[in-house]
């Protein structure tokens, strides 16, 4: 314990001899723990925490077998308005969109 106290002390008397280098890498330091916080943050609240449905386990994709997992909107309506199994049915779409700008047109 004795000589982490002692490299301790010379790791400051270094970093005080120093402090543009001292500045460089704690302004480094934060930046990147910053930037970890954020990611994790994100990770957390879309991939690892669980669903905010009752019954998670219960869950169920539907895919058609012409389409794929893409269902037209009459489709899904009937899936809707017939539906005897489910206890619901949520619906969603991720299309390509494209921006028109004064340089042309970029997909967002």
């Amino acid at each position: 314990m004795r000589t982490l106290l002692q490299d301790v002390r010379y790791a400051l008397r270094m970093l005080a001899k120093a402090p543009g280098f001292t500045v460089v890498a704690v302004l480094t330091l934060a930046l990147g723990i910053g930037a970890n916080t954020a990611v994790f943050s994100v990770v957390n609240a879309l991939i690892l925490r669980p669903l905010p449905v009752e019954r998670p386990g219960e869950l169920v994709f539907l895919a058609n077998a012409r389409y794929g997992p893409s269902q037209s909107f009459p489709n899904y309506r009937d899936l809707r308005d017939r539906n005897q199994m489910f206890s619901g049915l949520v619906g969603y779409r991720m299309a390509p969109m494209e921006l028109e700008t004064d340089r042309g047109a970029e997909r967002i």
